[in-house]
């Protein structure tokens, strides 16, 4: 599962995935400065590893990852193929979520590519693009399906109507995320890989002086996304990046309570990123290792099993399942047991989020 970071060209992207991932992307004072999309593999920040690590003290530790993808800068008239249009288009529609930064601080030293700070039509440009090249695609499948519609073929009739749901939102200016679909028609939009179906969450890059509470561009962004039901997320990134280079723990701490804050905001903006692809984490814990595993929200037992291991899912016989707050309570696997809070779940259990969890099987 990839997050896509998008945005106009300087407005702190490649800077925002340096701070993420620790690789250093080149950041530069010029549009287009990335070109090909750069992708880290980034820890998700979660204290109940370091409790159960604590608890446990196995040989290794293996937290939750999810990917960030940092995408080359977006500028008007992209789904015509200007600047780097069409390949920042295709790296997007292969990312499950989009991280769209925008530039909330005045820096006169810092171009700006349509020379003035207004994050409200920066927003506008790259959804206004983004819309296009799904209207572009809507239009190119509306004109195979008309002709199999005409023949009275039910499934064709079914993929028309959702098409014409789609080009009337797009044609309007909004997204298609705004809509809400049937579960066939569902089915249609995840084939047709709508860009602006994809799930966003709006980072505000601010000045170190905002980091905390925020400034006038970003109450402006509230406003202008509140109907989206998005999450915005404060970010001063210029200062992130500062911390992020400290390699002292107490050092970082001392930087953070400086400007207001508990933890760095990358931590947050992560988890986050996280919620945003619908993923959730359980555990395995022993001796040898603590890990995080990742899975849908959601998902079976038999799928989460399958994470670890196909075989898993195939022979799936059954799961020991804890939660991390009574691991936690009793001390041991051996201590849950004996009070009798450990829960053997079938095929059929939903799992979530914190569970520890032991699978029988047999292939």
């Amino acid at each position: 599962m990839k997050a896509g970071i998008v945005g106009l060209p300087n407005v702190g992207k490649s800077t925002l995935f340096n701070c993420l991932s620790n690789a250093k992307a080149q950041s530069a004072n010029f549009p287009f400065c990335t070109i090909e999309p750069n992708i880290g593999v980034v820890n998700v920040p979660d204290s109940r590893i370091a409790k159960l690590e604590s608890m446990v003290n196995p040989e290794r530790v293996m937290p939750a990852t999810v990917e960030i993808v940092d995408i080359a800068g977006l500028v008007k008239g992209a789904s015509k193929g200007e600047g780097l249009g069409n390949k920042f288009l295709a790296n997007i529609r292969e990312t499950d979520a989009i991280i769209h930064v925008l530039r909330c601080f005045d820096n006169p030293n810092i171009i700006h590519v349509e020379e003035t700070i207004d994050p409200i039509r920066d927003k506008e440009i790259i959804d206004f693009e983004l819309q296009l090249k799904d209207l572009e695609t809507v239009d190119k499948r509306l004109e195979k399906v008309k002709r199999a519609a005409k023949t009275g073929d039910k499934e064709a009739i079914l993929e028309q109507v959702t098409l014409m749901k789609l080009k009337e939102v797009l044609e309007s200016g909004n997204s298609v995320r705004s809509l809400e679909f049937n579960e066939k028609e569902q089915l249609f939009v995840d084939e047709f890989q709508m860009i602006t179906s994809k799930p966003v969450l709006y980072v505000c890059n601010v000045d170190e002086a905002s980091a905390k509470e925020g400034n006038e561009y970003v109450n402006k962004v509230r406003e202008a996304v509140k109907s989206e039901n998005a999450e915005v997320i404060i970010l001063a990134v210029a200062t992130e990046s500062d911390i992020a280079e400290l390699e002292d723990y107490d050092e970082q701490q001392i930087f953070l309570e400086d400007i207001g804050l508990e933890e760095p905001g990358a931590a947050r903006l992560i988890r986050a990123a996280y919620k945003l692809l619908n993923l959730q984490t359980y555990f395995t814990v022993g001796v040898k290792e603590v890990r995080a595993w990742t899975v849908f929200v959601g998902a079976t037992a038999p799928q989460a099993a399958g994470v670890i291991h196909t075989d898993f899912e195939k022979g799936f016989i059954r799961a020991e399942v804890m939660q991390y707050d009574t691991f936690v309570e009793f001390g041991s696997e051996a201590k849950v047991k004996e009070a009798g809070k450990l829960g053997v779940e079938g095929k059929e259990y939903i799992v979530k989020d914190g569970d520890i969890m032991h699978f029988r099987f047999n292939v």
